[in-house]
């Protein structure tokens, strides 16, 4: 893989989504591995549209250019960000990840491929407090617990970390996600049905049993616990 992520790379004391910054950067040709990052993001989109929500100074905000990805990027993502919240840590298909059923991190994967790019945004409660959120988060989100000093050590591993998986072959990924499932055997709901959740496909679907005895595989979209 070309280049070590994280370089180049450009931080800002506020700004509206690195999302939004990083793919502006990778449509002008920026290389694999530019980074953004910010200390506070006002208007940071989570999956399915909705605000992600940061406090100034106590979470990881980032965005990486990537030219080098495929298919099970947002999988590798989640791999990456587990293994830096620690062995406890459980990934709810397809990229969220929890500690303690609490919510810490969001990743969102935009992209084009047919450009040549996509871009990998995470955010990362490192040292978020509970009175940090509003109110309606407050039971569902998570944080590592750490310190504000620790959101740049925490960048530095979580790089990292990313660089590994996005190296490992395929069967590697998804026997550390399958470890990590926090789904399986689980009744789960999403738009068009419901049943229980039965592991990660080879593809990096999610395996549904339904109640007419066959079953499904999710390829996109958001899950629910319970029906």
């Amino acid at each position: 893989m070309s280049g070590p992520l994280g370089s180049p790379r450009l931080h800002v004391r506020s700004i509206d989504s690195t999302n939004a910054r990083a793919k502006e950067l990778a449509a002008a040709g920026a290389v694999h591995g530019t980074l953004v990052t910010a200390t506070e993001q006002t208007a940071g989109r989570g999956r399915q549209g909705r605000n992600w929500s940061a406090p100034p100074g106590r979470a990881l905000i980032a965005s990486v250019v990537l030219r080098e990805f495929d298919a099970l990027l947002p999988l590798a993502a989640a791999a990456a960000v587990a293994d830096v919240a620690g062995g406890g840590a459980l990934v709810k298909w397809p990229n969220d990840v929890l500690v303690e059923g609490r919510k810490v991190a969001g990743i969102l994967a935009e992209g084009r491929p047919q450009e040549g790019w996509a871009v990998l945004g995470i955010g990362l409660n490192v040292a978020v407090r509970p009175e940090d959120l509003p109110p309606e988060l407050r039971e569902r989100a998570g944080s590592l617990d750490l310190a504000p000093t620790d959101v740049e050590p925490t960048l530095d591993r979580l790089l990292r970390a990313l660089e590994r998986w996005l190296a490992a072959d395929a069967a590697q990924l998804l026997h550390a996600i399958r470890a990590r499932d926090a789904l399986a055997g689980r009744q789960i709901s999403w738009a068009a049905g419901s049943g229980v959740a039965g592991g990660i496909s080879p593809a990096g679907g999610l395996i549904v049993a339904l109640a007419d005895g066959s079953t499904t595989v999710l390829d996109a979209g958001e899950v629910h616990l319970g029906r």
